[in-house]
């Protein structure tokens, strides 16, 4: 995939979009800002048709906010280790007032989740995982080192995604 764009948005967080062959789906990959290093290099590496939009937030409200900007298919949580599946978590709430200049509200409850490639990984607590599931959308954990792999096995169990 290209590189095409690179941009941040109002809560701070780093976008990056990239784009494959023509035809396919809207993929969003979210990694926090420590794990998020060799992120865009693995995506240029992606063989696949549709785009995948990176964004590296800091919290659940920019991510759900993320989700709801790109509609995509399903949504690449990047972790220190690839998690099948967790429980539901409580985020605390709080004010996030320095990040990109406007002030959020972050925090809630966020349900259990499974992951669309379930025999990937231990199960473990994910609170990006739960915030996406809130949304009805399906979810795969990954580390950075097996993003392109993840990516690339479910745009290929996807009708019409690779």
């Amino acid at each position: 995939m290209q590189h095409t764009r690179t941009w941040s948005d109002v809560y701070g967080s780093a976008w990056g979009s990239f784009e494959g062959r023509p035809g396919g789906h809207t993929w969003l990959v979210a990694a926090p800002p420590d794990l998020a290093g060799t992120l865009a290099a693995h995506l240029e590496g992606v063989d696949g048709k549709g785009r995948v939009a990176l964004v590296v937030h800091d919290g659940v409200t920019p991510l759900l906010a993320a989700v709801q900007a790109t509609g995509p298919r399903g949504v690449l949580v990047v972790a220190e280790r690839a998690l099948s599946s967790g429980r539901a978590v409580t985020v605390p709430e709080r004010m996030v007032e320095d990040a990109g200049g406007v002030p959020y509200a972050e925090g809630g409850e966020f349900p259990a989740w499974t992951g669309a490639d379930a025999a990937s990984g231990d199960p473990g607590e994910c609170a990006a995982a739960s915030a996406v599931a809130s949304l009805g959308l399906p979810v795969v954990v990954t580390a950075p080192d097996t993003l392109r792999a993840a990516l690339e096995a479910w745009m290929d169990r996807t009708p019409h995604g690779r």
